[in-house]
This record gives C-alpha cells, structure tokens and sequence, in this order.
C-alpha cells in the first residue's frame, strides 16, 4: 500500500483536531478532538472485553455519528469491522455475528431487545450504539461495572486530557490483512462475507482523493446504508480522512427529509441510488414537458435551451445547489432518465462497483461521460471484457488490482467460483468496451437482482421459503418494474386431497405470500404472486431456466 490505512485516521484526525467531523442531523456535532476521545474509551471497552487484534466487532444500527465513530474505533485497534444491514431481521443478523464469530457486539436499541445471547455463545459483550454502555457481558466480573469505569479509566490514562499530540494507533497492518467482514445474505445458507483487506479500502480512499477533490470544512450528507461498501467508502470513509464533515440522516428516510437536508447542509458532493433521480424526473419533470403546449416550445431551439435551463436549475436546487456532481451508484439508471439529464446539463455521472472490490469498479466525471455508460476502469484495477470480441459482442467483466477481496469468509468453494488463481476475478455481469474505454453493462450473468434502491436480492433465498410451503412444486422470483413478482407452479392435486380446489389456491397463497413477506426484509419482499399452469423449462441438469421467465411478470 501507498501508505497505513489506519495511520491515515491518526493522521486526520491531528490535523483537524478543532474542526467539525459528525453531525446527526437536528442533533449533535462531534469535533474531531470529541471523535478521538469516544475512540479511547471504546479501545478501553475492547481491551477488558478481551479483544484481540484481528478479532470481529459486529456492528448493526442506522447511520449515526456512533456507527461512524464505532467502525473507525474498530480500526483504528486493528480488529475487524463487520457492518451488518439494519434492515436484516433479527435471526439473520444473528446469524451474521455467529457466523463472523464476532468478540462483540455494537447495537441500537430496538436491536438488542431483540437479542438472545444464549444464541451467540461466542460474545463476550453487547454495547448499546446510542450511549455506548454495556448491556451484556460473558464475564460477569471482569467486565460487569466497566461502562461506569471507562470514565475513570480513561482519566487515569490521560490526566491532563487527551491533546492532539496524543493521538497515536499502534496496530499494524498488512496490505493483505483482513479489515473489513461485508456480508451480502444474512440467510444461512446464502451468507457471503466479503473480505475486505487494507488495501482494498485504501485504493477506494485514493480514488476518492483523486477524483473528488472536497476541500476540508465542505459539507456532504451521509443518506445511503453504511453497511453497504458504496455509502461506507464515499459517504464516510473519504469525507473523514479529507476533513470534511459528515451529517448523517438518523431518521427513517423520506423523499421530504433528504431534500431538507439537501436544502440545510448544501452538500458538495452527493450519491444516490436511481430511484431517486427516476421518481423525480417522473414526478416533477415528465408530466409539464409531456403537455401539448411544452411540446410544442421544446420544438423551437431558442426556447428549448431555455426551459432545459431552467429544469437544470430546478433539479440543482433541489439537492441544495452546492454540489461539485451528483454520483449515481448500486443499479443502472433508467435510460430515457439518462438522456434527458445529460440533455439539459445535470451534473451527474453513474459509476459502477461491488462489494467484492470495496466497491469501486468504473467511473468518469461528468464532464467527461456517455450516456448508457458507467465510466472507465479506475486506476489500481486492470479490466477484461471476456468475449471474442469485447467492442461488440457482451462478455463478462472482469478485474485483477488492489481492490479486489480476498475471497468470501470460511466458503473456499464460492472464492475459488469467482478469483483465478492469477487473481482475475468474474463479476457476473455482462458487458462490452468502446475504443475509449468506456464501459457498457448489457446484463448480468448470475441470478442476483439489484434492488432500486441498490441493495443485493438473492431470489433463491426466497424461493426456499416458497419452496417449503405445502402445495408448492417450484416457484420463480423475478424482478418487474423495480418490483419482485414469485412465479408458482402449484401442487393441484395435493391441495385438493386438502379440500382445496383451484379456484381457492390463489387466496391460499396470497395469505402465505403474507406471510413469508414478514420474515423477509422490506426490500426482498413480494409485491404480486402469480401461478402458473405448467411446470417451468429446465435444463439437462434441471435447474430452471431463468432467463426464459424475466419477462413473464
């Protein structure tokens, strides 16, 4: 690596020691100086917890100064960081700690009511998120009054305060040590955790410093999941090593609160998922210039540049007007969307990542992109289009740099699936190359969905849960319209050795598409059922052939 990954946080947080770094939005500030000394105390819990370098700390909660302070606290100690999705149900993010065999827990509130230790026999403690006391410990006396003590013990440690001076973090790491456990499922079964070395989260810091440019004290709003590598590394992770501070929407998220934010903090650098960018051009923009009258202005040059301006200046204000680019991540923007932006001049560009590198994968400025296209291989990563002939014929993207994980935790078969032994690694998905290095996605060659919202969707996981209900031969999870629909082939006869006929199997399985939905996350969850009345096409090996039925829904 160019330089130590977590001497780049001592370094940060010296030199910005009296400026602001977190803000929970409507709530506190915390100045660097207080994010320091939050890190001490958290390093005093780890120590009399028995935590070890290289050993997991799970951390599961909204964003939140806490959850920012938390990850670099973790780091900056030279254990391993594993973000969990707080939209996961509880049996899964439990699941998660045990399978990452996490020492300790970080939790919000409405988690740990949530908790069954006895289910997690391997912690040794449970710290509430919110007040950074111990709900939890496996010690009993070694730990038991610790969260009134770590006052005292950190005054002991620094009797004359903690100064800038102080702040030094003695854990070394390696390039390819691991810092980061980012699971992708939180179904057993389906769990991937993505390791995530040093240097892959450093590469995606220097990309950012290269191509960003925010200058310490600017402002950014922190809306996307930091649990997702695309928020962590470009929301937070970037932005606090620049000295820029970070306002983090603590609230359930609406259309209403996000462009207040916008309008309050005017953020410099903005990423959104597509859907936002879709519902406002469907919203706002699509219905005045469908009129007759807008129609027929947009048809005379002169007025066209005009009204186009003046739409630009619209949409600018609404994400508070102060903003280098607009950065779309997670999923493709739709493409009549595209078009139109870059018709009337918006400054935004769609880049293009996953987990599996930190996530960084292509990206090009603004000023310097296509349409359709999500940018060019970013620097410390080497691309190959696999396909006979990659300027015209899809083949599937593949990369080989420092962003790259190190596999997938404790699943050698599933690493060994994607990473060459010469270290190229298969993204699944589908694309070709222009002369210029521009990169085209034409489709994904693995069964996983993207939500709207750029969240992972392994419809197999939900396909189990329709698989085991009574009544079900096989079934489908598909995407349409930004919506999952589960196709059904029932079991007709043995619904009617039930008493069920035909004509009630619908109702039937409408209450169990309920039901399912319950023990689903909002985003994995089923908005239609269809049924079907023949068995799905297979192939010699029987498996369905999914591509056949993407468009049935």
């Amino acid at each position: 690596m160019e330089t130590s990954f977590i001497k780049e946080f001592e370094r940060t947080i010296r030199e910005n020691w009296e400026r602001k770094a977190l803000t929970d939005y409507k709530g506190e500030t915390y100045y660097y100086k207080d994010v320091a000394r939050r890190i001490e105390k958290i390093h005093l819990i780890f120590d009399r917890c028995g935590v070890e370098k290289g050993d997991k700390i799970a951390l599961v909660g909204k964003n939140s100064s806490n959850w920012a302070i938390t990850f670099i606290a973790t780091v900056s100690y030279g254990a391993v960081i594993v973000p969990i999705l707080h939209e996961f149900k509880i049996d899964n993010i439990q699941h998660i700690i045990n399978h990452s065999e996490a020492k300790v827990v970080f939790a919000g509130d409405s988690y740990i009511d949530q908790f069954d230790e006895k289910e997690m026999p391997q912690l040794n403690a449970i710290v509430n998120l919110s007040d950074f006391s111990i709900v939890f410990d496996a010690f009993n006396k070694e730990i038991e009054h610790l969260t009134s003590k770590v006052n005292e013990l950190y005054s002991e440690k620094y009797p004359n305060g903690l100064r800038a001076s102080d702040i030094s973090y003695e854990a070394e790491e390696s390039a390819e040590s691991l810092c980061l456990l980012n699971y992708t499922s939180g179904t057993t079964g389906f769990s991937k955790g993505v390791m995530l070395p040093y240097r892959s989260l450093m590469a995606n810091y220097l990309f950012a410093k290269d191509v960003l440019n925010i200058e310490k004290g600017e402002k950014v709003v922190s809306l996307l999941p930091l649990a997702h590598a695309y928020g962590a590394a470009f929301e937070f992770i970037y932005e606090f090593l620049e000295g820029v501070e970070i306002v983090f929407l603590t609230k359930n998220l609406s259309p209403k609160i996000i462009l207040d934010a916008f309008a309050d903090v005017k953020p410099r650098i903005i990423l959104l998922v597509p859907l936002i960018l879709e519902k406002i051009y469907k919203k706002e923009i699509l219905p005045k210039i469908s009129t007759p009258t807008m129609k027929a202005l947009l048809a005379v040059p002169g007025l066209r540049s005009i009204i186009y301006k003046a739409i630009n200046k619209k949409i600018t204000d609404l994400f508070g007007g102060n903003f280098i680019e607009v950065i779309i991540g997670g999923a493709a923007l739709n493409p009549e969307v595209d078009a139109f932006l870059k018709k009337i001049g918006f400054r935004y560009t769609v880049g293009y990542g996953m987990t599996e590198c930190g996530p960084i994968i292509a990206y090009a400025p603004f000023d310097d992109t296509r349409i359709a296209s999500c940018g060019k291989i970013v620097k410390r990563l080497q691309l190959k289009i696999d396909s006979v002939d990659p300027y015209n014929v899809p083949g599937e993207i593949m990369v080989k740099g420092e962003n790259v994980m190190l596999g997938y935790y404790k699943n050698e078969e599933a690493t060994d699936a994607v990473i060459e032994q010469d270290g190229w690694m298969h993204t699944g998905d589908l694309a070709v190359v222009d002369r210029e290095g521009f990169i085209y996605i034409k489709g994904r060659s693995k069964n996983m969905i993207l939500g709207p919202s750029g969240q992972n969707i392994y419809p197999e996981e939900i396909e189990n849960k329709l698989n085991n209900l009574p009544f079900v031969s096989e079934s489908l999870v598909v995407e349409s319209n930004s919506r999952l629909v589960a196709l059904v082939f029932p079991d007709v006869d043995a619904a009617k050795s039930q008493g069920i006929n035909e004509e009630e199997l619908h109702s039937h399985f409408e209450k169990k598409r309920h039901e399912i939905n319950k023990q689903l996350p909002a985003f994995c969850q089923i908005s239609a059922l269809k049924l079907r009345d023949e068995e799905f096409e297979k192939t010699p090996k029987k498996s369905i052939k999914r591509f056949l039925y993407q468009v049935e829904a």
